[in-house]
């Protein structure tokens, strides 16, 4: 396929299909639970509702393995995950 001179095709992403997601959501869990200890928050680019959904799962499962509230917040280009005490401004620059 052609593009006109100066132009990319708009990017689409392939969603994640059940075993992609229940994989993802299990090694993203480890990897998450590793910053909270060692830093007290991750942060992350979430620039679309499934990625968004995807991270929020992440979040409660790693709040259920710490058994400590962890919580998201999410602005509609990135998260961050910490614990509940600790919950940043998405405004500020990590």
């Amino acid at each position: 396929m052609t593009h006109p001179s100066g132009t990319r095709p708009a990017f689409r992403r392939t969603p994640l299909n059940a075993e992609e997601r229940a994989r993802s959501e299990i090694a993203f869990s480890r990897l998450v639970a590793e910053h909270l200890v060692t830093r007290g928050r991750f942060r992350i680019t979430a620039d679309s509702p499934e990625m968004v959904d995807l991270w929020q799962t992440v979040a409660r499962r790693v709040g259920e393995t710490l058994q400590r509230p962890v919580v998201s917040y999410a602005n509609g280009r990135d998260i961050v995950i910490t614990f509940a005490q600790e919950a940043p401004s998405l405004t500020t620059q990590a």
